[in-house]
């Protein structure tokens, strides 16, 4: 089915959320999360996507916060995220990208500008021409305005430098056209279809709420590949009420409220993102002690 097996772009894959210390970007709580996350045994690591609040942070800050991640990784794969709507600045910042070791580039329909399936399809196969490293499509239609059909997308999959979807797209038939097809990797990008997207055949997922038991992302990962399917049902079961509170209130509010109980980061955001609500940081703190008395912490 899928034909991009070499392709690194696949299994559990964290979209590092990025935290902040006094309006500036922590750069030694960056590296912690990153050895964090290595140690849990997840996949790779998505860098200024929107759970990392990309869109908060300059040129000049994103190419910080890749490098200190890139510091720590090691042989962990990181992906970088490339969003914008200006075509020139785009194709400067993929430029600045390409002096790093990067396992590929997340980039999303131009957003706000709604170019259509023609003028989105272009976009994506200039940046995929001109990238050093593979491509990977975020279909996300509700932050970009911009759907992409099925049609479109199967045929960027043809692009010997697309090597995979994050597949935000609400659509499960096109998920599971695009899975069948087998020209890119089909990662899940909504956590709770996680589980669904592995059983139909799909490569794994980029799951924001993945911060928070990491282990258990990953163990219902291997088991779903191992066919063991009630373990990894029983674990995506025990997944799921920390999964609904992390997207109850605007991501990463939630993640961060929680990231900060553990010690990992300050919960500092930046406007326009609100930090999460005292109510709802006990309610994740709740749900988390469920789950690690259910799954201790090895």
């Amino acid at each position: 089915m899928q034909s991009h097996h070499q392709s690194p772009i696949q299994g559990v894959w964290v979209p590092l959320v990025t935290p902040f210390a006094g309006g500036a970007v922590d750069g030694g709580a960056l590296r912690r999360l990153v050895r964090h996350y290595a140690a849990a045994g997840v996949d790779g690591l998505v860098v200024c996507g929107s759970t990392g609040e990309a869109a908060s942070l300059d040129d000049a800050e994103q190419l910080a916060v890749l490098d200190a991640v890139l510091t720590e990784a090691g042989r962990l794969p990181v992906v970088m995220g490339l969003a914008g709507n200006h075509h020139g600045h785009v194709m400067q910042r993929l430029a600045a990208f390409g002096t790093r070791p990067l396992a590929g580039i997340l980039a999303p329909a131009p957003y706000y500008v709604r170019p259509g399936q023609e003028g989105a399809a272009t976009y994506f196969r200039s940046l995929a021409d001109a990238s050093r490293f593979p491509l990977v499509l975020y279909d996300i239609p509700y932050r970009t305005g911009t759907t992409l059909d099925t049609a479109t997308l199967l045929a960027l999959a043809v692009h010997p430098n697309i090597a995979a979807v994050k597949d935000c797209g609400g659509s499960l038939e096109k998920t599971i056209a695009l899975i069948a097809d087998g020209n890119m990797n089909v990662l899940a990008g909504e956590d709770l279809q996680a589980l669904s997207v592995m059983c139909l055949g799909g490569a794994g997922m980029i799951a924001a709420a993945a911060h928070i038991r990491p282990d258990l992302f990953v163990a219902m990962y291997q088991a779903a590949k191992a066919q063991q399917l009630d373990l990894a049902r029983k674990l995506f079961h025990a997944l799921v009420p920390v999964i609904q509170l992390t997207f109850a209130e605007p991501n990463p509010g939630p993640l961060k409220a929680q990231l900060g109980r553990q010690g990992l980061l300050s919960e500092e955001l930046r406007l326009p993102m609100p930090a999460a609500s005292t109510a709802l940081a006990a309610r994740m703190d709740a749900a988390v002690a469920g789950l690690n008395r259910q799954y201790p912490c090895q």
